[in-house]
């Protein structure tokens, strides 16, 4: 494809991404003002922690809408790496798995007959979920597929390159990515099985009482974010050595990717929200919160490894965009 259509293809992608943002951003600036439109009961929830998580969630979808236009611009591959990898890196974590689990749950909801807490009308009216997660999904499909023509313009030849082509870095940087890597990699792919196993019921029984009250939704969520931790562990093993195994076959955007959502989604929906309860239970003084007990373990271990996986992504980043080295963290492409 030559480059004035990647070019055409990236700014309708960001525009449509951005066009994609605005229904999420108005709706939630109308419960920020009290203009509770579609909102059927707080269910105990405080006016002010309302509003509070209404401007936080308005603020994150506010970036990725000034994300996505710096991608729709023809200029876009001009602004810093950084400042579009780290925010898409988050974006990539938190709409993934909800463009995979809202559909497939929602549809095993209506096979099976189980209760769709969307479609109760006891929180929000039904219309609601409809409009964000819609919004979501066209959100997370137009601003994903916007970076992925951005990385192919910046990077296309190294993305391109086969694994096992990738140069050996010095010895002691290979010692030390892989010194953090493996380990992230393998307590990645422990959260995955678990996730899958919460997901299709197990641990039953007394482990049972340990995990939150579950819908065909959350457990289908539960199942894709195993899924996605899984394939980021075998990505990032494949990263960590290029020169062995199958994966010395494939290019090198393969395993990439896998890495990134992989982590990205451990991070954005395990970690963060493991930490988000945790401050708000010091903050309110509760007794009783999911994280306590094993949910709790689980996000402070997704928050461990998403983190490690960021900073390592962080130092590559860093050392493509110097042109320090010739080959970036765990086979991450350098900037040309």
């Amino acid at each position: 494809m030559n480059t004035d259509k990647r070019t055409g293809r990236q700014v309708l992608l960001g525009r449509a991404a951005v066009a994609a943002c605005a229904p999420y951003l108005l709706l939630k600036l109308l419960w920020i003002v009290g203009w509770d439109i579609g909102v059927v009961d707080l269910q105990g929830t405080g006016r002010g922690a309302w509003v509070a998580a209404n401007v936080i969630t308005f603020l994150m979808d506010a970036i990725a809408a000034t994300v996505a236009y710096t991608l729709a611009r023809p200029s876009g591959t001009r602004a810093p790496a950084w400042l579009l990898a780290l925010p898409l890196w988050m974006a990539s974590g938190l709409l993934t798995p909800l463009m995979l689990a809202v559909p497939a749950g929602s549809a095993i909801a209506a096979v099976t007959g189980a209760a769709n807490p969307m479609a109760s009308g006891a929180f929000l009216q039904p219309w609601v979920f409809v409009v964000v997660y819609g919004a979501f999904i066209v959100e997370g499909v137009t601003l994903l597929g916007a970076f992925t023509v951005y990385a192919h313009r910046r990077w296309g030849t190294l993305l391109r390159r086969l694994l096992g082509s990738v140069p050996a870095p010095a010895p002691a940087v290979r010692a030390a990515r892989r010194l953090l890597g493996v380990p992230a990699a393998l307590l990645m792919a422990v959260i995955g099985v678990v996730d899958v196993l919460w997901g299709l019921g197990v641990p039953t029984g007394a482990g049972a009482a340990a995990l939150p009250a579950r819908s065909t939704i959350t457990a289908t969520s539960e199942v894709v974010q195993g899924l996605l931790s899984l394939a980021g562990a075998a990505g990032l093993a494949a990263l960590l050595f290029p020169h062995r195994g199958p994966g010395r076959r494939l290019r090198t955007r393969v395993p990439l990717a896998l890495a990134w959502l992989g982590s990205a989604s451990v991070f954005a929906w395990g970690g963060t929200l493991w930490l988000s309860w945790t401050v708000t239970e010091a903050l309110g003084g509760g007794s009783s919160s999911p994280a306590r007990g094993l949910p709790g373990l689980m996000g402070a271990l997704e928050l461990v490894a998403g983190l490690v996986v960021l900073c390592l992504g962080a130092l590559a980043l860093a050392e493509e965009t110097s042109g320090t080295i010739g080959s970036g963290c765990a086979g991450m492409p350098r900037s040309g």
